[in-house]
């Protein structure tokens, strides 16, 4: 009896624990993208940001990633897309490097992988935060 609460509670801890995890995710990719992404996209991610107007190729609507992808929202392609392995436009120009962006400024020996764990990281907090968007 006494193994079974332990592993019960045990169980509990883990669960709480994710979901904290997971709230934290979704907190950085929000911020993230109200930072970097909503002054051209939009607070609401529909392609109405602030800077839309004055762009020169439209600012798409990212709720609708997936339901233009047969209702399956393509993670690699958006992450490649913000971190900058792709040769998507806008602005006249390439879409920001958020890759080159989100890179630690403190790289060196002592935190040899440190930027590229951080870029990573922010960048699929953002992936799933756009993914959490989707219509």
């Amino acid at each position: 009896m006494r193994n079974t609460t332990i592993i019960a509670a045990c169980m509990a801890l883990g669960l709480g624990a994710t979901s904290s995890a997971v709230a934290q995710d979704g907190d950085v990719g929000a911020e993230l993208y109200a930072d970097y992404c909503a002054a051209c996209h939009g607070a609401s991610a529909l392609g109405d940001g602030d800077m839309a107007n004055v762009m020169t190729i439209p600012s798409p609507n990212l709720t609708l990633l997936a339901k233009a992808n047969d209702g399956e929202f393509p993670m690699l392609k958006v992450i490649h897309i913000i971190d900058g392995r792709t040769g998507i436009r806008a602005h006249g120009g390439p879409m920001p490097v958020f890759g080159r962006v989100f890179a630690s400024s403190e790289p060196g020996p002592a935190n040899p992988y440190g930027s590229v764990l951080e870029v990573r990281g922010r960048t699929l907090s953002l992936a799933l935060y756009l993914e959490s968007l989707q219509k």
